[in-house]
């Protein structure tokens, strides 16, 4: 009896432990949080340093670039001087810094140079930079290896007033404005029907720098585009006047003769 007592007042055994939920916090401030970044190494330059170093820069260039235009081509018009001074620009843009990005895709997480410090905060509006998306890559790639050489090409069009300046100017205007287009596309398509968010949430990420630094490639490109094709359509519609002005009255001229030019005859009457 005092043997059924005791295993009748014996507690019983512990219930099984639950299992722990653990939080893991991302180790990283950009959107999705789930991404994996290789190497990661947060920035240890102020957003104002980063901002104030890339206007520096590129205030560098463009003053830089109207004096030399200034200089060296003192006719060109003020027009033209601007646009030589955007694709100076665009060419160093191009060239150096998307093509630093693409040369270094697989370790931006790590970067600490100014340009790596440079892109890792403009990724916090676009985390593809990041994790070396397929499209964005080949986007930069094409963009470094042939907008940026043709951008330094096209200075030297526009202060030769060479006759290839607006096709080429319409070649790579187009392809700025396709690829910005594509880019935004993308990323919107990912947003609205993946449900994927690369940016984050606060609102100057996206309209500071995801939307407006790269609307500049819409608008400015937009308008040479338009003044390239008005120029060639000008140049054509000259040319067709002065061919029909030539048809109707129907003469023709006489090969130099002696190192003057003899006068026009008049087209035998049928």
């Amino acid at each position: 009896m005092d043997f059924l007592k005791n295993l009748m007042s014996s507690p019983t055994a512990p219930s099984p432990a639950e299992p722990t939920v653990v939080v893991v916090k991302p180790v990283h401030p950009y959107y999705p949080t789930e991404i994996e970044i290789l190497n990661f190494v947060a920035n240890d330059l102020t957003v104002p340093q980063l901002l104030a170093t890339f206007a520096t820069g590129c205030a560098v260039i463009l003053g830089l670039t109207w004096f030399l235009a200034s200089r060296f081509a003192p006719r060109l018009k003020k027009t033209d001087k601007l646009i030589a001074i955007w694709f100076c620009l665009c060419g160093f843009i191009h060239l150096f810094f998307e093509g630093y990005f693409a040369y270094n895709h697989t370790r931006m997480g790590g970067m600490q140079d100014i340009f790596g410090q440079l892109w890792k905060e403009y990724s916090l509006s676009d985390s593809r930079y990041l994790t070396s998306d397929p499209f964005v890559l080949c986007m930069e790639t094409i963009t470094a290896a042939f907008w940026g050489p043709l951008s330094f090409l096209m200075i030297y069009f526009i202060v030769a007033s060479h006759p290839l300046r607006h096709p080429l100017q319409i070649i790579i205007s187009l392809g700025q404005i396709y690829g910005d287009i594509l880019y935004y596309a993308t990323s919107m398509f990912d947003h609205y029907h993946k449900n994927l968010t690369y940016c984050r949430p606060e609102g100057y990420y996206f309209w500071g720098y995801y939307f407006l630094m790269n609307f500049f490639w819409i608008v400015i490109p937009g308008m040479l585009l338009v003044s390239s094709m008005s120029s060639i359509a000008d140049a054509f519609r000259a040319l067709n006047s002065i061919a029909k002005s030539v048809a109707g009255n129907g003469t023709v001229t006489s090969p130099k003769a002696n190192g003057h030019a003899s006068t026009p005859k008049k087209r035998a009457q049928k």
